[in-house]
């Protein structure tokens, strides 16, 4: 199970495990909740259980048959650190990844605190991006766990922001993702809230990316700030002992 995406930051999406449970208030309109909903009243296979976390053993090894290098969302449908994903699941769709240097791939997760956990039983290629959701300053623990994982690129999604984020520990992080909520009940975000961000990730080197001003329709809204878009993305390679960023 894999699709073209039409998410801003990725180019694609691979999702061997599907389905997951509310942890935070960044979960409250969980857009792959409701696109779940809608897979399954369709007869979908993949979403015969819902949005119940199910595992998909057959797709950990889909990566391997693409030859094109591609830029990989994993689980944009689920949460790879839940509680219900067995551990020697995870290792297997790490050692997937490891072993398909041509892709780069993005692992978003809420539940930092089994990341760190499990880090250090999970192989860290470069091409394996690593990133923490932080709506708002109730979780800026998660920064905390993400910085303490051995990936090359660490990176934030303030999607949906929710609330301001002031003085966030970005030294160690590469790339910040901001956006707004979309879909039914969207709740507002602040334009001054954006800003402090951008500004943060100026002051720290990180890359910044703003994806959306969200609200119920957000092809109404559109992602311009500053009259500009923010498209910059963390590419990182070692030379020797230093690692040189590119933001395009």
């Amino acid at each position: 199970m894999a699709a073209n995406s039409s998410i801003e930051w990725t180019e694609m999406t691979w999702n061997p495990v599907t389905g997951c449970s509310k942890i935070s208030q960044g979960c409250k309109h969980c857009y792959a909740e409701r696109m779940a909903k809608r897979l399954h009243a369709m007869g979908s296979h993949r979403y015969r259980n819902g949005f119940r976390v199910t595992l998909h053993e057959d797709l950990i090894d889909l990566p391997k048959i693409w030859k094109k290098p591609r830029v990989v969302f994993v689980n944009s449908m689920s949460d790879l650190f839940h509680d219900d994903v067995p551990s020697e699941f995870i290792r297997a769709v790490f050692r997937t990844m490891r072993d398909c240097p041509q892709h780069t791939f993005q692992v978003l997760t809420k539940r930092s605190q089994r990341l760190r956990d499990l880090a250090p039983l999970l192989p860290w290629p470069s091409n394996v991006w690593m990133g923490v959701s932080v709506e708002d300053a109730r979780v800026v623990g998660r920064i905390d766990d993400l910085v303490s994982v051995p990936a090359q690129v660490r990176f934030l999604s303030c999607e949906p922001l929710i609330g301001p984020l002031e003085n966030l520990a970005l030294n160690a992080v590469s790339w910040v993702i901001v956006g707004g909520e979309s879909g039914p009940g969207a709740r507002q975000m602040d334009p001054a809230w954006v800003e402090s961000i951008r500004r943060q990730c100026r002051n720290a080197g990180a890359a910044f990316f703003f994806k959306q001003w969200g609200g119920v329709r957000k092809d109404k809204t559109g992602r311009m700030l500053n009259g500009r878009t923010y498209d910059e993305m963390p590419s990182r390679w070692p030379l020797g002992d230093e690692l040189v960023q590119i933001s395009v």
